[in-house]
């Protein structure tokens, strides 16, 4: 797939990258935090949402839970109604992910984000230093399953 790196669902521990496979704000879920972590306002993160859809393909998908698949998650989660709307529109999965990653980018910004307390937790859970937790979470493209995977086979080594 086109975005090799990319993040679990926010509500299965993704970092703030897997934005862009949220639905909209409408209930609580850890979609909240994520977006306080990026710094985003409910109201800009639908916004900036809306204007990628329509400015990509991503601005299809009448019969999706939300109308556009602006708002469809990964596709390691099944869902039907994606897949009709894929399939309609003759749109792959490399292009649906290269166009998840653009918009990640948009909401968030290509900069790398350095998360402190994700750091601190690896760091006293793996008992290491945390410029080598740091190190191995960036490796990791961030995603902080990975990070742990990582950590977690280091320790078995020793």
């Amino acid at each position: 797939m086109e975005w090799e790196d990319s993040p679990s669902h926010v509500c299965r521990g993704g970092d703030k990258r897997a934005l862009s496979f949220c639905c909209p704000p409408v209930k609580p879920c850890p979609i909240l935090y994520a977006l306080e972590d990026a710094g985003i306002s409910a109201q800009d993160y639908i916004e900036i949402k809306e204007e990628f859809a329509k400015e990509t393909r991503l601005g299809y998908g009448e019969g999706t839970c939300f109308g556009a698949l602006v708002w469809c998650c990964k596709p390691s989660k099944p869902c039907p109604l994606r897949e009709i709307v894929m399939r309609k529109i003759k749109m792959d999965y490399n292009e649906y992910m290269q166009l998840k990653k653009q918009l990640s980018e948009k909401i968030i910004g290509k900069s790398e984000f350095f998360d402190e307390r994700s750091i601190k937790a690896l760091a006293d859970t793996f008992d290491v230093p945390e410029e080598e937790a740091s190190t191995v979470l960036q490796e990791c493209g961030n995603d902080l399953r990975t990070a742990m995977k990582v950590l977690r086979m280091k320790n078995l080594e020793l």
